[in-house]
C-alpha cells in the first residue's frame, strides 16, 4: 500500500533531518511511527517511543530520560507541551549525530509554534491522512458509507461507522482539542460540528452559524480555525483567473470523516475533495512542489467543484456528479475560458472513461482516484 511508500520517505527523511507527521488522529501515523521503530530496535522498541499524554511518558520527556542507545526516538502528541520546539531545538541541536527524531501530533504542527525559537531548516514536515482508493481493496461504495479511516473500513458494518464517528466526534472536542485551545462552551462547539455534514459542499457562511447557534461572529471564525487545525474538516478556497470573474471571499469545506454527510451527492464530492486534498499535499511534502485545490464559482453562479493547481497555475478541474455522463455546461465553459486546463467530470458508476466531442473526459470514480499520487 502507498501508506508503506510514505513509511519509506519517512525513514529518508529521517537519515537527514527531524521528521513532523501530523494527520487526523486515527489515521495510522502510531502505526507506521511504530513500524520504524520496530525495524531500527526490533523488540525492543517501546522505550524509543513516547506518549506525552501518558503520565509515566511525559514525566520520562520533561526529564530527558531517554535509553542510552541512539537511533529512532519518537515524540507523540508533543505539541501539547507549550515549550516543544525549543525542547526538539535543544535536543537535536546536541544529539542529531546519534538520535533519529520523528514527532507525531493530530493537531497541525506546522501552527503550533508556541514557545519561541525556529526550528526553520532542520525538519521535513509530512502529512498522513487516512487511507485512499489506492490503499485499501474497497471498492468506491465501501468508502462512502464506511469513510476512510482504517477500524470502520476494517470492521466494514455501518453500524459500527456510525457509533465510531460519534466517539471520534466527542475524543476530539472533549480531549485534544481541550488541551490545545481556551474553549469553554465545548458544548455549542460540538453542536458546530454536528452541523458541518448538512453544510458539505456548499458555501461556508459564517452569519448563518452564527444565527444557528447565537454565538459572536467572531466566536465562529475562531472555533472553525480551531477545528480545522485538529482536521475535523478542511476549507477549499476560490480560484481565480483573469479570464473569469470569480468570486473571492467564498469558501467550501469537506469532512476527512464524510460518513456523517446526509445528502449522497455531497458525500460523493466530499469523498473525491479529499483524496484531491491527499494528493496535493502529497505532492508538496514530497516532491516540493506548490500544489493546491481550490473550487471555481463566477460572479453569475457558474460553479465547478475543484480546481487543482500545480505552481499556482490550474492545471485539472474535476466536477463530480453521481450519475450524470454528460459534462456540465460549467465544466464546458471554465475548460474553453482557461487554455491549457484538463477538465474532468467523476461519476460513481463503474466503468465509464471516455471524452466527449469537446475534449472533457468522462470518467467512473474508480479509473480517476487510481491515477492520483497517493
Amino acid at each position: 500500500m502507498l501508506e508503506r511508500a510514505l513509511q519509506t520517505i519517512v525513514a529518508a527523511d529521517l537519515q537527514r533531518k527531524m521528521v513532523f507527521l501530523s494527520g487526523p488522529r486515527q489515521s495510522g501515523k502510531t502505526t507506521l511511527a511504530e513500524s520504524l521503530l520496530q525495524l531500527e530496535h526490533g523488540k525492543s522498541w517501546e522505550p524509543h517511543y513516547l506518549n506525552w499524554d501518558d503520565d509515566d511518558h511525559r514525566t520520562r520527556i520533561l526529564k530527558r530520560e531517554f535509553p542510552s542507545a541512539g537511533g529512532l526516538i519518537v515524540f507523540d502528541e508533543l505539541h501539547k507541551f507549550s515549550r516543544w520546539r525549543n525542547y526538539l531545538k535543544g535536543l537535536y541541536d546536541t544529539q542529531k549525530r546519534r538520535r533519529k527524531i520523528l514527532v507525531t501530533g493530530s493537531g497541525r504542527l506546522d501552527y503550533y509554534r508556541r514557545g519561541g525559537d525556529s526550528l526553520q531548516g532542520r525538519y521535513h514536515h509530512l502529512r498522513l491522512y487516512p487511507f485512499s482508493f489506492k490503499e485499501v481493496s474497497a471498492s468506491i461504495d465501501d468508502l462512502l458509507r464506511l469513510g476512510p479511516f482504517p477500524e470502520p473500513l476494517t470492521d466494514g458494518t455501518e453500524r459500527f461507522a456510525r457509533r465510531w464517528s460519534r466517539e471520534y466526534r466527542t475524543r476530539l472536542i472533549r480531549e485534544d482539542l481541550a488541551a490545545l485551545e481556551r474553549v469553554i462552551e465545548l458544548g455549542t462547539l460540538e453542536q458546530l460540528m454536528i452541523r458541518l455534514p448538512d453544510l458539505v459542499g456548499s458555501p461556508l457562511s459564517v452569519n448563518a452559524l452564527r444565527e444557528d447557534l447565537q454565538v459572536a461572529h467572531q466566536t465562529v471564525v475562531r472555533w472553525l480555525d480551531m477545528l480545522e487545525r485538529m482536521f475535523a474538516f478542511f476549507r477549499v478556497l476560490p480560484f481565480g483567473h483573469p479570464r473569469i470573474k470569480a468570486v473571492k471571499k467564498e469558501t467550501k469545506h469537506y469532512l476527512y470523516d464524510w460518513t456523517t454527510v446526509p445528502e449522497p451527492g455531497a458525500r460523493f464530492e466530499n469523498l473525491i475533495g479529499f483524496h484531491l486534498l491527499k494528493h496535493c499535499h502529497y505532492v508538496e511534502d514530497v516532491e516540493g512542489i506548490d500544489c493546491e485545490l481550490r473550487f471555481a464559482r463566477d460572479i453569475e453562479g457558474r460553479e465547478v467543484d475543484f480546481i487543482v493547481t500545480a505552481n499556482r497555475k490550474a492545471s485539472v478541474a474535476v466536477e463530480c456528479k453521481l450519475s450524470d455522463r454528460r459534462a456540465s455546461p460549467e465544466l464546458r465553459y471554465l475548460k474553453a475560458r482557461v487554455p491549457g486546463l484538463e477538465a474532468v467530470q467523476v461519476i460513481a458508476a463503474k466503468g465509464i472513461d471516455f471524452r466527449d466531442g469537446d475534449g472533457v473526459r468522462i470518467c467512473s470514480a474508480e479509473a480517476f482516484l487510481s491515477e492520483l499520487a497517493i
